[in-house]
């Protein structure tokens, strides 16, 4: 497949990918563009040669781990309860997803000084979201627990997202993310998230009485195979996607949760998904804040896609 339909379909997916990235990334809600660019030299709170600085610039990686993600978070209750009634979710969901989308590309390849500014900004806001369950418990956006679960769940489904769909990552690589991950946690408040993937196992076994099924995830993934967030050529994509996230999700969770065989991906669409997963990996887009980011300390804009990681090689 690969050599047989890569050439011509590369120059499509590049298109598309370009403006994906500028659909979801830029401007933000004051209509301004964000240049990753500037401040010339300022590093990140983590260095091009990070494991994170290679998997969040895959557009499909970010889709299907960012997905998966989010269905864990929606299973746990005061998360759920937060989410869905102090966001725009359900009525703007492409205006939310680019808030989500900006926020990672600041924290993972911003300079320093905004990414700090950015998140302070994030946990004031949170500061604001509180309320009661349906079922009458009270919660907090910036209770720490709550942070742990979605700060662990986020790092969760994007790990295992690029190593099912674009390269397999090591038990050892991925540690590696959750660690990489421990001063923007701590930033956002998550100061006892997972820290290794034994930690992570450990949070999610003992949220298992705690997790449970709800209409609203229901209602959150048709939003997510329906809005108008890829664009039109992609769309067959964006639902195969969906699909895929849910795949990413532990298996006793989905059940729990019920998330049937109505959910599941069908026939040929994984080998499709790993195909399109590779070749996004490889495709530069100057104008993304990975490229730009790279520019900022002084290194070509394609650098991400030639110099991978030490731990990460395909297979």
């Amino acid at each position: 497949m690969r050599s047989f339909l890569s050439r011509p379909i590369q120059p499509l997916m590049e298109r598309c990918l370009d403006a994906y990235a500028g659909r979801m990334l830029f401007p933000d809600e004051n209509g301004v563009t964000f240049d990753f660019r500037s401040p010339a030299g300022e590093p990140a709170l983590l260095g091009p040669d990070s494991l994170s600085w290679c998997i969040f610039k895959n557009p499909l990686c970010l889709f299907i781990g960012g997905v998966a993600a989010v269905i864990l978070e929606l299973a746990e209750p005061a998360v759920r309860t937060g989410v869905w009634e102090h966001s725009s979710f359900r009525t703007a969901p492409v205006r939310r997803l680019q808030r989500t989308g900006m926020a990672a590309m600041v924290t993972v390849y911003g300079p320093r000084t905004t990414a700090e500014k950015m998140i302070a900004a994030v946990v004031r806001r949170h500061g604001t979201v509180a309320g009661t369950t349906p079922a009458g418990e009270y919660y907090n956006a910036n209770d720490t627990a709550l942070l742990n679960w979605v700060q662990a769940t986020a790092t969760f489904g994007f790990a295992e997202a690029y190593s099912r769909y674009v390269s397999p990552l090591s038990d050892a690589e991925v540690s590696c993310l959750f660690a990489e991950g421990r001063e923007a946690a701590n930033l956002y408040g998550a100061v006892t998230a997972p820290r290794s993937t034994v930690e992570w196992d450990e949070l999610l076994a003992s949220m298992r009485s705690r997790l449970e099924p709800s209409p609203i995830i229901h209602e959150f993934l048709e939003i997510m195979k329906t809005a108008a967030i890829a664009p039109r050529p992609m769309r067959p994509l964006q639902k195969m996607m969906v699909r895929a996230a849910v795949a990413v999700v532990p298996a006793w969770v989905r059940e729990r949760i019920g998330l049937g065989i109505d959910q599941e991906l069908r026939r040929g669409e994984a080998a499709l998904l790993r195909w399109a997963g590779r070749i996004a990996d490889r495709i530069a887009l100057p104008s993304a804040p990975p490229a730009q980011a790279c520019v900022r300390l002084g290194l070509p804009p394609d650098y991400l896609y030639r110099h991978r990681p030490k731990h990460v090689e395909y297979s």
